[in-house]
């Protein structure tokens, strides 16, 4: 793997989880920088080629899990290069795998739009989400815009965004933005029973049912329909259907292979 010198990013295997925990770890704001951004999609690319790797975790040291991203770094970057840091930061949505954000305190600007790009939010009652870059003059840059409108619908996001609002967890999570709001002593538990739950299910039928949601709001109903078919059909032909039809009828745990 390069030398991603400036990266916040630390990461430790759980191998008996089939996990992979990926840490912002520069507390106590945890600001992403230029480096963290192109660390972080080397990472996940790794951990979508990763047989031992079915699970990862995002999270942050600290309390905070990111007050945002580093500006005087982007102020040194040309505005050609800063137009495709979307991509970066859209790595846990790219990858194949379930990815889930452990959230704690701000989280704001990239440190959000980072979290929108995972497929699941667990968040304590303390975080707060905001997209706050209307306040130096600029626009979310990262999918911020994108994200928040598709989870929360366009006036929310207009709400949020062009205010520069600060929105606590509770009301993150009615307009859709976190999957699950807890206190913090709760926190760390729900995510590692989410890891096993997730664990439980063919890693084939997940890699294809995340790629099918993904797609479904990328063009028309019936395009997505056709897509979704497509997949549907492809895994009747998996070992791991036919092990989850077995293990249906023997009222057993299925041994899923992913093949």
């Amino acid at each position: 793997m390069a030398d991603f010198d400036g990266s916040i990013l630390t990461v430790t295997h759980h191998p008996e989880k089939s996990a992979a925990v990926v840490t912002l770890n520069a507390p106590p704001f945890n600001v992403v920088t230029i480096a963290t951004r192109e660390h972080l999609a080397s990472l996940f690319d790794g951990f979508d080629k990763d047989p031992a790797v079915r699970v990862i975790i995002l999270q942050s040291a600290g309390e905070h899990f990111s007050s945002g991203g580093d500006i005087p770094g982007f102020l040194a970057a040309s505005p050609e290069y800063l137009s495709e840091l979307h991509r970066n930061v859209a790595a846990p949505e790219r990858c194949s795998k379930p990815v889930i954000a452990r959230l704690t305190g701000f989280t704001f600007g990239v440190g959000l739009e980072l979290a929108l790009a995972c497929d699941f939010r667990i968040a304590s009652d303390t975080t707060l989400l905001a997209l706050p870059e209307m306040r130096l003059g600029m626009i979310p840059g990262s999918g911020g815009t994108q994200r928040v409108a598709r989870l929360a619908g366009l006036g929310r996001a207009k709400d949020m965004i062009m205010r520069a609002r600060r929105i606590a967890a509770a009301e993150a999570w009615q307009w859709g933005l976190l999957t699950e709001v807890l206190s913090p002593p709760q926190l760390d538990e729900r995510v590692w029973n989410l890891v096993d739950e997730l664990l439980a299910f063919s890693p084939l039928a997940q890699k294809y049912a995340k790629r099918a949601l993904n797609e479904s709001l990328q063009g028309p109903l019936q395009s997505g329909l056709e897509f979704e078919g497509a997949l549907y059909g492809f895994l009747r032909t998996s070992a791991d259907f036919q092990e989850g039809v077995a293990a249906f009828k023997a009222k057993r745990a299925p041994r899923f292979q992913g093949k």
